[in-house]
């Protein structure tokens, strides 16, 4: 799922990244000291920072350090993420909850942290 956002993002298909995402008003992403709630909001703060083609959105890498599984239907990951070929480039690191939902599984909950300069 995860890999399916990274060649999503770098492809140009914000719509296609966000499909990770549960599209529920729960959803919750909170990076630096900001907390967005629901994935209409995620979605227009991806859209309004990274725009919505490979010439602004760059090229995204995941790297997967861990994940602790929450039973049969969630699960924890812990992984870096560096963005590149881009004017918003960055690194940092992420966890993330994962829901398995009717249409598959699904990030519930992102904690996304910069790496400082």
């Amino acid at each position: 799922m995860l890999s399916a956002q990274q060649d999503a993002w770098n492809n140009g298909d914000l719509e296609g990244y966000m499909a990770g995402y549960a599209q529920s008003p729960d959803l919750v992403f909170t990076s630096g000291s900001k907390i967005r709630r629901g994935w209409q909001e995620t979605h227009d703060k991806y859209k309004a920072k990274y725009g919505s083609d490979p010439s602004t959105m760059g090229t995204l890498a995941f790297e997967i350090l861990g994940v602790q599984s929450l039973g049969a239907d969630g699960a924890i990951v812990l992984g870096r993420w560096k963005l590149t070929n881009t004017p918003n480039a960055g690194s940092g690191v992420f966890s993330v909850a994962l829901a398995r939902t009717p249409s598959g599984w699904k990030v519930v909950h992102d904690h996304t942290s910069s790496d400082t300069p």
